[in-house]
């Protein structure tokens, strides 16, 4: 629920309820406004339900303060949006090692893992490169990378491929599947396509807040 200076509350979200099973790739597709975005916040906690509960493993959300929430979602969460995210002035390898660096991890231990990863995308010979460098397709592929260094439990995806053209986007959406089905994370994603949405193991449905699924 958005509060409105003026006018009634604005309620994003009615009485979502859902459990996502371990490895399952789940697609959400909903129109514009229809509260797709909020969903995923809420999932990953940066964003605070005014009503319900929300847990990740098994740990309510609503108990943790902000730090114990950030820490959860930097060990248990990834996540990849729309807008790459990557800092222009760090190469592709530094810009996937962000989150290890962040959790002050060394380079000899998170290394290997690193190279890995852009090996699996098709980026090993570019790890050296400045990401403003990369198209836009591989510059998503670099932030999934990002998302997945860590190997997290859930990864958390909006409109991954809305700011790229169609070619790029069904090879990104690929990647990410077959990435996370390789890696056994459990994935959601929102879409506006359903031709990527008819990708993942299941396909549930928003409209006006209200979430339908088979």
């Amino acid at each position: 629920m958005y509060p409105s200076p003026g006018q009634a509350a604005r309620v994003a979200l009615h009485e979502v309820s859902f459990e996502l099973p371990a490895g399952r790739r789940i697609a959400v597709v909903g129109r514009s406004g229809s509260g797709k975005s909020t969903l995923l916040h809420l999932a990953a906690g940066i964003d605070r339900p005014t009503q319900g509960e929300v847990e990740i493993g098994g740990r309510r959300l609503s108990h943790l303060s902000d730090r114990a929430r950030t820490l959860l979602r930097r060990e248990t969460v990834g996540l990849v949006f729309q807008f790459f995210h990557l800092l222009p002035q760090l190469s592709v390898r530094d810009n996937v090692a962000l989150p290890e660096l962040i959790a002050g991890r060394r380079p000899a231990v998170f290394g290997p893992r690193v190279r890995e990863l852009l090996g699996r995308v098709g980026l090993a010979d570019r790890a050296a490169d400045p990401v403003q460098g990369l198209s836009g397709g591989e510059q998503q592929r670099v932030a999934i990378c990002r998302a997945l260094v860590r190997q997290p439990r859930l990864l958390l995806a909006d409109e991954p491929t809305g700011n790229l053209d169609d070619a790029s986007g069904r090879l990104v959406m690929e990647l990410m599947l077959d990435l996370v089905s390789e890696e056994g994370s459990t994935l959601l994603y929102v879409t506006h396509s359903r031709e990527f949405a008819a990708l993942a193991d299941e396909t549930w449905q928003l409209q006006s807040g209200r979430l339908a699924r088979p």
